[in-house]
């Protein structure tokens, strides 16, 4: 059981990183796109520069997500130093199950960047046809995994 709404209990490795992800990636998703729709009102899509502003995001997201998790390893084993972090059988299987829902919206953002490929659309297009396959994958899959924490494995 977590320790973030049942304090008594600590929190696995495998659901700090999780958290971690979440916390990282969702503002990054949103800097990007709020970034994009600024810049696609005075510029057409074809000619906006989304590769420094897409490539920024992912690589903060990224850091403040391992940033985040060592901050937050290092506060709880300092608070608990006698309990074991470590992951365990059940993190595996929600990790796993996690992996497997946020890897159906990854397929949907290659899917689609095909498609997009076939009818010859803007490489913006099908460049963040395949970042929201990546975002949704990342976000939906630890959504799925916090679910389970929470709620138990069916």
């Amino acid at each position: 059981m977590s320790s973030f709404l049942y304090m008594e209990a600590p929190m696995s490795f495998e659901e700090r990183n999780t958290w971690a992800g979440l916390v990282a990636s969702v503002p990054g998703v949103i800097v990007y796109t709020v970034w994009m729709l600024v810049i696609a009102r005075d510029t057409p899509v074809d000619r906006i520069d989304w590769v420094w502003p897409m490539v920024s995001t992912i690589v903060a997201g990224i850091v403040v997500a391992i940033a985040v998790s060592i901050v937050w390893g290092i506060v709880q084993s300092r608070r608990d130093p006698d309990t074991d972090h470590r992951s365990d059988v059940r993190d595996r299987e929600i990790a796993t199950q996690g992996d497997r829902v946020g890897q159906a919206f990854l397929v949907f953002g290659g899917l689609a960047a095909l498609v997009l490929c076939a009818v010859q659309a803007p490489l913006f297009w099908i460049a963040n046809a395949v970042y929201a396959g990546f975002a949704l994958s990342a976000i939906i899959g630890s959504l799925a995994r916090l679910g389970l924490y929470y709620r138990g494995m069916p």
